[in-house]
């Protein structure tokens, strides 16, 4: 009883799971292989049972249940039509199979009757020469896992996040693989949180470059204008996609590393808390992006003010120095009759030493006060 407890907490309290024959009268059988199906394999003792031709997921479900192991499935953004006849075969409950199909769903585990429907969202660094306004950084993929006690399915959605080189991977420790489908429920979690890791490293570097740019120093040593607002802006959405993917998946990661499961493995349950801890560690990295890039952007703006108000002193300044021939030539343009030293041999000369001599003494005082 405290398990079936236990069990009941990972499902969401709006759903209730249907009986498999109502689950698998919501599609008609399909014995057609999907064009969705990337691979279909029986697994036994830990090794990938060949046959003369590709099977069928349905072929592939009869073999196991008569003969023992399990099968995994890898599909590619299959339609609904693509999608019934193994949801049929393999009792999926239609609201997970809903999710499967449509995708977009954020990372989360839920039980329906005898599966585990798992989503992770895949992270990919899209690499390029220069942060611009408009640049992509970070790319996201989903894969959706159903887990059964015979049976594996991946549904995957997104150009990146392949599983070929993992399926491979697993192939070659037997040993690991002969766990059943909790084995390779774990390998996907590990293969994608891994990718957080990397992703994180890579976006750490465009962050210290941004802010490189930011807090050096700018001509002749002056106050640095910034950098253009709208790069750092893009940057921390970038971050916020990236902090979608990993925020939710902390509790499913709990979950499957705390919680006793029919469905998981104990032996494989142990190595979940490797996964949930590198989650956190990846989650309080992206939380400190977040922050660091509010920090810059309100650092950006400030020396954007910073700089615009050094204008506007040096434009007062020497505003200020123009004023003085302004006035003098303003005065001496006046058709009076009577100007002081208008008829004297020497007023030219002197009126213009006087005003180069007044320009010379404010520019001077000025600059002593940093205005210029």
């Amino acid at each position: 009883m405290s398990m079936i407890r236990d069990l009941r907490a990972v499902v969401r309290p709006s759903t209730r799971p249907l009986p498999r024959k109502a689950a698998a009268a919501s599609f008609e059988p399909d014995t057609t292989t999907s064009s969705a199906v990337v691979d279909c394999a029986v697994y036994r003792d830990g090794a990938r049972v060949e046959s003369g031709r590709a099977r069928s997921p349905q072929e592939a479900m009869r073999e196991v249940r008569r003969d023992g192991g399990f099968v995994w499935i890898g599909l590619h953004e299959p339609t609904e039509a693509e999608f019934a006849g193994i949801a049929s075969a393999f009792g999926l409950h239609p609201l997970a199979v809903e999710d499967a199909v449509q995708a977009h769903q954020r990372p989360k585990l839920e039980r329906y009757d005898d599966s585990l429907f798992t989503v992770f969202k895949t992270v990919h660094y899209v690499e390029h020469d220069q942060l611009t306004a408009s640049s992509e950084v970070i790319d996201t993929g989903e894969v959706m896992c159903f887990t059964g006690r015979d049976f594996f399915i991946t549904v995957r959605h997104g150009g990146q996040g392949s599983l070929r080189a993992l399926r491979h991977r697993l192939q070659e420790d037997p040993e690991l693989l002969a766990k059943g489908p909790s084995a390779v429920l774990h390998a996907i979690a590990d293969h994608v949180v891994d990718g957080y890791i990397a992703v994180a490293d890579s976006v750490q570097d465009d962050i210290d470059e941004v802010e490189t740019e930011v807090f050096s120093p700018g001509r002749n040593g002056g106050v640095s204008r910034g950098v253009d607002s709208a790069r750092i802006y893009q940057l921390k959405r970038e971050v916020l996609e990236f902090k979608r993917a990993v925020a939710p998946l902390q509790r499913p990661m709990q979950l499957l590393s705390e919680r006793p499961m029919r469905l998981v493995d104990p032996d494989i349950q142990k190595y979940f808390r490797d996964v949930a801890d590198h989650v956190a560690r990846v989650h309080e990295q992206v939380m400190g992006f977040d922050e660091l890039l509010n920090s810059i952007l309100q650092a950006n703006l400030a020396q954007a003010s910073v700089a615009q108000n050094e204008d506007m002193r040096k434009i007062t300044a020497w505003a200020a120095i123009i004023a003085v021939p302004t006035m003098v030539c303003g005065v001496y343009g006046m058709n009076f009759t009577y100007m002081p030293e208008l008829h004297w041999k020497y007023g030219y000369p002197v009126i213009m030493s006087v005003t180069v001599a007044l320009c010379l003494g404010i520019h001077r005082t000025l600059k002593r006060n940093g205005w210029l």
